[in-house]
């Protein structure tokens, strides 16, 4: 894509096909040139290419930004196609000011406002599609490709996932390849050598830039934008009839632990989220923050035997603050940038939502008892429930009461009674219940007896609460994956769970899990309900499963070492860095100095090759210094501006007849040098010819 530098339009714009290229842009022959890149004239092949590279660039940002805004870049880059392939005019200034005033006003619509993340991207989106429609001059192209550099930097406001990185990489490097184009002559060079110069030339800055990333501060961001990196899935502070189901069948990864030892028995491997005690009928909800005190760890109430089970944690983005530990943790983790406490439910929080993927160490004791020992006035809560629901479960709780083996018994037996009904009454563990009526406990406990674990959970907690036992229902995770990928045992979105805490006297909170009784290898194996696969996963599954396992087992082992070694690269690591280097005891100012050394080695380095790189002699110009050298000695002075064609002509009309060998061996290297079929080098045994030919046409005019 050859650009002109002036503002005035030329007389035919250097991106567009040339016109007045007769019929062969018309009727048949058109068709045939659109199934035939190579036909294209070179100047629209580089057209088609940037827009090529620009709906790559912005395809990830089609996930987040409206409907709208995707299908209208869409259109407006098909558009450009189409009049680069019909060699039509572009669209005057007022058709763009129209587009622009009305995406604006769709913009201000879908966010009511025109400031911010969402409404940026998506004006930067909409402006560089629009740009493409006025692309005549090498500036306007600048500006596309400054738009679209930009676009890629917006991109990990969403994302920053390995797949993004991959995509984004993609793009600058076709980005680069335009930006070459667009310095080069008409046909000069080809598209391929674009690509492979544009990709020699992000080599050559990938040391400065991995330098950078090693050695350069990591230091807090200077400016916030709400919401970045926040999950979209995951974890909710409440809980309703299905909500826990809609998470199960997301098989993201959610957590990423590392046990010190051996890992500890499925059935122990539960990871406290929210904890949900007030309920209105509908939803499960926590206590208010004013009734949860945070407290010292030493004030948790928590009782424990046995060695505490060390671990390492890497949580993805989640939209709490609830930081899902396994059970259970004495001590807050130490999470750079949050400051987490910890709560009488056994919950520990961050200070923030964890918008961000975190890593840290931390200690669980699997053998626990906590909460009060004696009934206290904070115990009322759980035992609440509210007026008018699901009067017929609470029916059946009075009757249970009323059976004289149940009159005067204490809760553990009565959570027995209730897991015994579950397993002997008929119920079914499903992904697909189906939708619940108002009085949903009723409904799923007396009649369909089909659910997921919060319709478990649900239920056994309101019963729980009819039989007069304090009760609350706990969310998080449970279970890990069977087998470990890189050291790390993975923790799925589908491994959302929802359980039960009753109260004992004497005791304190004790576990039940009601899905155990009806589904016990979900808790005991950690086997999870899955969906039907997709299309494509289906295929690969018929054919192999063994193959698909082991495709989505090596992409997640490599998301996670992107996770460890560049998304979690932390100042820790870079001191730890210095100490590996020698430093005993590092500091801030020994990695400034570290950095400071490397830049200024590699400046050196860079000054000398722009040394040897300017003292280098082009082949082409070696070759016609060796051509004049020869025609002086011979008499006729070459001045070091002419050309060969140029030469060619004083050699005839200076020797006559006898110049004609050199002449044409002058117009055989014009040929050579700037035919359309380039070559790497000069002919050598051209040269030869003509430095004997002239030696020979000096002895013989003496």
């Amino acid at each position: 894509m050859a650009l002109t530098d002036g503002a005035p339009r030329p007389a035919r714009s250097p991106v567009e096909p040339p016109r007045g290229s007769g019929p062969a842009w018309g009727g048949p022959a058109r068709r045939h040139l659109l199934t035939s890149w190579r036909r294209l004239p070179r100047d629209a092949r580089d057209t088609l290419f940037l827009l090529f590279v620009i709906g790559w660039t912005v395809l990830p940002h089609a996930a987040h930004l409206p409907v709208w805004c995707g299908l209208l870049t869409l259109v407006m880059l098909l558009w450009r196609a189409r009049l680069t392939l019909s060699n039509a005019p572009l669209p005057g200034r007022w058709t763009l000011v129209a587009v622009l005033a009305v995406a604006a006003a769709l913009t201000f619509w879908s966010y009511r406002s025109l400031l911010g993340k969402e409404p940026g991207v998506t004006m930067a989106v909409v402006l560089m599609a629009l740009k493409t429609l006025e692309l005549r001059a090498r500036r306007d192209a600048f500006v596309v490709f400054f738009l679209g550099f930009f676009l890629i930097l917006t991109q990990f406001l969403y994302s920053q996932s390995l797949l993004v990185a991959l995509m984004m990489l993609v793009s600058v490097w076709g980005l680069l390849t335009a930006l070459v184009l667009a310095h080069m002559p008409v046909g000069q060079p080809s598209l391929r050598q674009a690509a492979r110069l544009s990709a020699r030339t992000a080599l050559f800055g990938a040391p400065i830039m991995a330098l950078l990333f090693v050695l350069f501060p990591r230091i807090g961001p200077l400016w916030g934008v709400p919401q970045d990196g926040m999950a979209k899935t995951g974890l909710s502070n409440s809980m309703r009839m299905g909500s826990v189901a809609e998470i199960a069948v997301d098989d993201s990864v959610a957590m990423r632990v590392r046990f010190d030892g051996p890992p500890p028995a499925p059935q122990t491997m539960y990871f406290r989220g929210p904890v949900l005690t007030r309920f209105d009928g509908v939803e499960w909800q926590p206590l208010p923050p004013r009734s949860l005190l945070a407290l010292p760890p030493l004030l948790l109430d928590l009782r424990t035997s046995g060695a505490p089970l060390r671990y390492e944690m890497t949580i993805e983005p989640l939209r709490l603050t609830s930081v899902p530990l396994l059970e259970a943790a004495a001590t807050a983790p130490a999470i750079e940038g949050y400051r987490v406490t910890g709560s009488p439910d056994l919950q520990w929080r961050a200070d923030k939502p964890l918008s961000e993927r975190v890593r840290f160490s931390a200690e669980a004791f699997t053998n626990f008892r906590h909460g009060p020992v004696e009934r206290e006035i904070g115990l009322q809560d759980s035992i609440a429930l509210p007026p008018g629901y699901n009067p017929r479960t609470l029916e059946w709780a009075a009757a249970l009461r009323r059976d004289p083996r149940y009159a005067t018994v204490e809760p553990g037996v009565l959570a027995q009674a209730l897991l015994q009904h579950i397993r002997t009454a008929g119920f079914s563990y499903t992904l697909a219940p189906g939708e619940y009526g108002r009085d949903s406990i009723d409904e799923f406990w007396l009649d369909r007896r089909e659910g997921f674990c919060e319709h478990f959970a649900a239920a056994f907690v309101v019963v729980m609460r009819a039989l007069d036992v304090p009760a609350r229902v706990v969310t998080g995770y449970q279970g890990v994956d069977a087998l470990p990928l890189d050291g790390y045992y993975l923790v799925r979105q589908s491994s959302a769970h929802a359980w039960a805490e009753y109260w004992q006297p004497g005791v304190g909170w004790v576990r039940a899990d009601p899905t155990a009784a009806v589904a016990p290898d979900r808790i005991d194996r950690a086997r999870r309900l899955v969906p039907a696969p997709g299309l494509v996963a289906g295929a690969i599954g018929n054919v192999s499963p063994e193959l698909l396992a082991r495709l989505r087992n090596g992409w997640e082992t490599l998301n996670n070492r992107w996770n460890q070694w560049v998304l979690n690269y932390s100042r820790g690591q870079q001191l730890d860095l210095l100490k590996n280097l020698g430093f005993r005891s590092p500091s801030w100012e020994d990695l400034a100095l570290l950095l400071t050394g490397a830049l200024s080695a590699l400046a050196l380095v860079g000054a000398g090759w722009a040394w040897w790189d300017r003292h280098r002699i082009d082949p082409w110009t070696r070759q016609m210094d060796r051509l004049r050298a020869a025609l002086q000695r011979a008499g006729l002075h070459a001045a070091a501006h002419e050309p060969p064609r140029a030469l060619a002509q004083r050699v005839r009309a200076r020797f006559g007849a006898a110049g004609e060998p050199l002449a044409e061996l002058l117009g055989a290297l014009e040929r050579q040098r700037y035919s359309r079929v380039t070559r790497a080098r000069p002919d050598a045994a051209l040269t030869r010819r003509f430095v004997a030919q002239a030696r020979g046409l000096r002895e013989s005019t003496g």
